[in-house]
């Protein structure tokens, strides 16, 4: 379960390497799986000025204050088959203005259950979900 001020690993290459939670959406006092979060920068990859190809261009610095969803937590959660299923650490993708991933890969595994929650972009950028 996410709470506020809980730190995340963000898992996408948009820049941004840590991020804290400050607003769950939707009303609720706790994130799990597949839920949209406010979180705010606390670390990212330093602005390279050298290099002028986008790639190279990070997407968010330390401070911006993104929506991102939570696709990986450290606390159990009840699959409907009677299965538990729980990670190493927090993480979550950061989102644009249209909830659509911020970056172009996503560098980790996520669960299944955003599939569920139509999630279905950042399903398909990463490279498992389990």
């Amino acid at each position: 379960m996410i709470q506020l001020k809980t730190y995340l690993n963000v898992i996408d290459n948009s820049g941004a390497l840590v991020a804290e939670c400050i607003k769950v959406m939707r009303g609720a006092t706790v994130a799990s799986l597949g839920d949209e979060i406010v979180v705010s920068v606390k670390k990212a990859k330093p602005l390279n000025t050298n290099l002028r190809s986008n790639s190279a261009v990070a997407k968010v610095k330390k401070g911006d204050v993104r929506r991102a969803v939570v696709v990986r937590t450290k606390k159990e959660v009840l699959r409907p088959d009677g299965r538990y299923v729980r990670f190493d650490d927090n993480a979550c993708v950061l989102l644009n203005n249209a909830k659509q991933p911020l970056g172009t890969r996503v560098l980790g595994l996520v669960a299944k259950e955003l599939r569920q929650k139509n999630w279905l972009k950042v399903v398909s950028l990463a490279p498992k979900a389990i």
